[in-house]
């Protein structure tokens, strides 16, 4: 298997619900488990929270993300981006669904300096996208 880069992301207890948006929006195979399967919460709290979870979509885009256990820092994803590149509507499409039900558009898909189309939102659980269209 070759190596390859995938975005881990922390949550403070909505990591299920932020995973089952992401497959909405990417589709592909979602796998989920919680600390309760494996045992290693950090109290009764953590039971139903996200130890792991994993997304594999049909483009081939690997997600991963968890809930931050009790007693443990969160510190919200502000400082986490995700950038998606490629060329054609379908990163058009994950740029609307992205910003749709409480995301946030920051820069606006449109044609940049570079020749590409570039745009950035912020989706309604508080992670920055950046969403790059070559140009055709």
């Amino acid at each position: 298997m070759a190596s390859r880069l995938n975005p881990y992301i922390q949550f403070d207890g909505d990591a299920r619900a932020a995973m089952e948006f992401y497959q909405g929006v990417f589709g592909g195979e979602l796998s989920a488990n919680t600390f309760k399967e494996f045992g290693t919460g950090h109290g009764p709290d953590d039971d139903e929270k996200l130890m792991h979870s994993q997304l594999e979509t049909p483009s081939g885009f690997t997600l991963m993300a968890a809930d931050t256990p009790q007693g443990m820092p969160y510190n919200p994803g502000e400082n986490i981006s995700i950038s998606l590149s490629g060329e054609g509507d379908e990163l058009r499409g994950y740029y609307e669904k992205l910003s749709a039900d409480g995301g946030k558009v920051t820069v606006p898909l449109e044609k940049q300096v570079w020749g590409d189309e570039f745009g950035m939102v912020t989706d309604r659980f508080g992670i920055n996208w950046m969403v790059n269209v070559a140009a055709s």
